[in-house]
């Protein structure tokens, strides 16, 4: 599996309100969610973000509350793939659930900038910058959890199997 897209570049921290607010929390249709993705942190990123677009942040990405929410709002913005230093574990596990790729890599996640061209694959964990030439190694998943990702999530997976 390959993705392809522009970076938008984030910090330390970046916790599950500032993704999706809460103040949005009362819907679950995706579309809404992804409406209102990251505009306590970046207002524009609704505007600016492409489908196949990917997010790049420091450590910690997706610290706070548990909610499913929040890479579900990432996914449906159109975001690809997310690539940080470190992630919160709870966030780690619901991006996996719903299907959003996500790879830890802290070379990348602290050389990468906003707008570069990025292509990432998770077959062998290569993310390779386009705009600067350079190349990154990241683990890549096991071929299940790459099955949970292509088929769009854990339960999208399952229906396969029954």
């Amino acid at each position: 599996m390959i993705a392809q897209g522009i970076v938008h570049k984030y910090g330390d921290n970046v916790d599950t309100d500032v993704i999706i607010p809460a103040r949005y929390l009362n819907t679950s249709k995706h579309d809404e969610l992804a409406a209102h993705c990251m505009e306590d942190i970046d207002k524009d990123f609704v505007n600016r973000v492409k489908k196949g677009d990917i997010i790049v942040a420091n450590k910690n990405f997706g610290c706070g509350s548990s909610r499913e929410h929040a890479p579900i709002a990432i996914k449906a913005s159109g975001i690809s793939c997310v690539i940080a230093s470190t992630f919160a574990r709870i966030f780690y596990r619901n991006a996996i659930n719903i299907g959003l790729a996500i790879l830890e890599c802290d070379e990348a996640a602290r050389d990468i900038k906003t707008g570069d061209e990025i292509k990432v694959d998770f077959d062998t964990g290569l993310i390779s910058n386009l705009t600067t030439g350079k190349e990154y190694r990241a683990e890549p998943f096991p071929p299940f959890i790459q099955n949970i990702i292509q088929k769009g999530g854990l339960l999208n997976s399952i229906k396969d199997r029954l």
